[in-house]
């Protein structure tokens, strides 16, 4: 629980508060001091009399009431602390800095409980154990440096991990990134990453509260948690951004079907981040570069204008934007060759408009006044200005500062030269800007950014699935494991999810007489083995009675084989969607390029069930192979509609069954009118 006593104490208490700076109860102290704390500050100190000029007291029962108290002692001692305090002196919050807790031992773990059972029970709020504190504008309760710049409008940053928010910080506070509040959650005990967005959903203030974001998760608890409180507030108009760390396909445990292979727990961060709206960073530099482009007007286009003295750094920067799905457009014609008369001979204004290492800052200037008024079709400038130390900046950097007030275009500055023009920088970062020293990070992030889709519906629409027989197939089950195909088309076809005709026997008259009856070719497959094709079990093209018996023949003689399955054959091009169930996330929905390549070349995207109808053509148009799905080179483009659709219906399938586990539809043939399924594994575990 947050509450005001955590947020807004009228008085705070430092237990192991100290004299001696290089110690946390020391530096703790001094940050509350020299961050303008306007409360009572007490400390508790049984060796000094005076602690950095506050008077100290030797035993807690000397304090009077409290509201929040900070604890900078052994583990051991935690737990008495914190029962006589919010008994006693009626102290509702906690900071506990002191490590030793959960995160070491089983002895620490009993520690940990004790304290969550004494603030459960007293009604008090708790950061920690194993944190390096709360820092807000009401009090900077931390015991780390750097302590960055403060203002409403500022960042509200959330971690699980302290010395990672420190580094985080020091990323932040060299591009001249404000906060608003830094949350570390330490071992979140009671409240975690997912409670703090909570509390700041459920009073979000839209004239008051920043609406910029930043998480480093190490561990999502509760995933609908975050989704529901990450989505509400970027409906709000906020903007969020996060790392995910600790979710790399070797934390995924062994599967035995495609869709297991390639689905791990990043696949569900993926998924849910992507759901949310979230901004998914997977570095230090790459979160704050995020954040300071949350700051400016919000690039809505994708035409970019690069200004720059520098050549090099401009073709990088297009390079990258490029890459990244953005355009630097040529610019030309009459207007473009009246700006070039107002530059020094040889200035290029093609795009990027190159005013030369010799171009004053009028002409940065007037080249930047081009941008905004005279290109249309370009809806953000990006500014490359640095120096190789033969001249100050502060001129050109008031000029840039000046156009980033007037403009209506978002303008990104990039002033490389961090060292050289070190305080004409930070001079610029003090009049409230942001600087990005490295244009290709800053094309990167702003990509990352762009390709993020915003926060979809939840609701569930289940027309066309009969959600009563899933249940009834489903309940029916017997026994764990892949279950019969004669099953799985019954589970496929509740979900309106159209399957190609088949027969299933261990009669070969039988089989032969369904081939006959559909028509020739057929497809023959064994069943049994789980990866047919790896066992010889799959073969295409059969054209005739004879050929037909004789795979029968030799398909019953591979072990594990049960029966063979015979399909009419059809043309198209191969399409894969699959499913896994992970813990807490739900199931993680995969759509991609089908047959052999899903796993070689795992060019797979994915999206947390339910899906809407939107998220699942998100999915498709995001995979490298789109082009294919799209028509490429002539060919005719496959019918997405239906492809979404069936996504979007298997999706809602797994919502009602979630006792599946893996299942594979590859591969799926499409061509420009239809899309059926062809193959699909289904395993069941109750």
């Amino acid at each position: 629980m947050i509450n005001k006593q955590l947020l807004e104490p009228e008085s705070i208490v430092v237990i192991g508060g100290s004299n001696n700076c290089h110690k946390p109860g020391g530096t703790v102290v001094r940050n509350i001091i020299s961050g303008g704390y306007e409360g009572t500050l007490r400390i508790v100190n049984p060796k000094e009399d005076e602690v950095q000029g506050i008077k100290a007291f030797h035993d807690v029962k000397e304090l009077p009431k409290t509201d929040m108290a900070i604890l900078v002692v052994a583990a051991k001692f935690c737990p008495e602390y914190v029962e006589f305090l919010a008994k006693e002196k009626q102290t509702r919050a906690f900071i506990i800095i002191s490590a030793g807790f959960g995160e070491e031992t089983k002895e620490g773990a009993v520690l940990e409980q004790q304290v969550l059972e004494t603030c459960e029970r007293y009604g008090c709020a708790l950061i920690g154990p194993n944190c390096i504190g709360l820092l807000t504008r009401w009090h900077h309760s931390v015991f780390t440096k750097p302590i960055p710049n403060l203002n409403p409008k500022g960042v509200d940053f959330i971690s699980g991990s302290g010395a990672t928010a420190v580094f985080i910080l020091e990323s932040a506070v060299t591009k001249g990134l404000p906060f608003n509040s830094v949350w570390s959650v330490g071992n979140g005990r009671q409240i975690g990453i997912e409670s703090v967005l909570e509390y700041m959903d459920e009073h979000f203030d839209p004239e008051k509260d920043s609406r910029i974001k930043l998480l480093y998760i190490e561990n999502i608890s509760d995933p609908d948690k975050l989704l529901k409180h990450a989505t509400s507030l970027i409906r709000k108009g906020c903007r969020i951004a996060a790392i995910k760390a600790g979710a790399s396909e070797s934390g995924s445990r062994a599967a035995s079907s495609h869709t297991g292979a390639i689905a791990s727990s990043d696949s569900a961060v993926e998924a849910l981040f992507r759901k949310a709206g979230i901004v998914r960073c997977f570095s230090r530099d790459e979160l704050t570069t995020v954040g300071c482009i949350f700051t400016l007007p919000r690039f809505t286009g994708k035409n970019v204008a690069i200004v720059t003295h520098a050549g090099g750094p401009g073709v990088m920067l297009t390079d990258a934007l490029s890459k990244g799905g953005m355009n630097v457009p040529p610019i030309s014609g009459k207007v473009a060759d009246e700006l070039k008369e107002l530059l020094l001979p040889g200035s290029s204004v093609a795009n990027p408009i190159d005013i030369l290492a010799t171009g004053t800052p009028e002409h940065l200037g007037i080249a930047i006044d081009y941008c905004e008024n005279k290109f249309d079709n370009i809806d953000a400038i990006m500014v490359i200005f640095g120096t190789p130390g033969l001249v100050q900046l502060y001129e050109a950097y008031d000029v840039l500062h000046q156009k980033m007030l007037e403009c209506k275009k978002p303008i990104f500055p990039i002033l490389p030269s961090v060292v050289t023009a070190g305080s004409e920088v930070s001079e610029f970062l003090k009049n409230g800007h942001v600087n990005f020293s490295d244009e290709v990070v800053l094309a990167t992030a702003l990509a990352q950014i762009m390709k993020t889709p915003a926060p979809t519906e939840h609701n569930m629409n289940c027309d066309g699935v009969d959600v009563a027989r899933i249940r009834n197939i489903i309940d029916g089950i017997k026994e764990n494991g892949y279950i019969a195909p004669k099953l799985v088309n019954e589970l496929l076809d509740s979900a309106g999810i159209p399957t190609v005709p088949e027969f299933v026997g261990c009669n070969k008259e039988g089989v032969v007489d369904f081939a006959d009856k559909c028509g020739y070719p057929v497809v023959v497959k064994v069943v049994g083995p789980v990866h047919k094709s790896d066992v010889g079990g799959v073969v295409l093209n059969v054209c005739n009675a004879e050929q037909l018996a004789t795979e029968y023949d030799r398909m019953m003689q591979i072990p594990d084989a049960t029966a063979v399955m015979v399909q009419k054959m059809i043309k198209g091009t191969e399409l894969f969607i699959g499913a896994k169930y992970e813990p807490r996330f739900g199931h993680v929905v995969l759509c991609g390029l089908g047959g052999i390549f899903v796993e070689v070349l795992k060019d797979v995207s994915s999206g947390l069930a339910p899906l809407s109808n939107t998220e699942a053509e998100n999915m498709i148009r995001s995979l490298r192979g789109y082009k294919i799905i799209k028509g490429v080179r002539g060919q005719k483009g496959l019918n997405e509609k239906k492809y979404a659709e069936i996504i979007v219906r298997l999706s809602i399938l797994l919502r009602h069954a979630t006792e599946i586990k893996e299942m594979d539809i590859n591969p799926l043939l499409a061509d420009e009118n239809d899309v059926v399924a062809v193959d699909a594994r289904i395993l069941v575990e109750k």
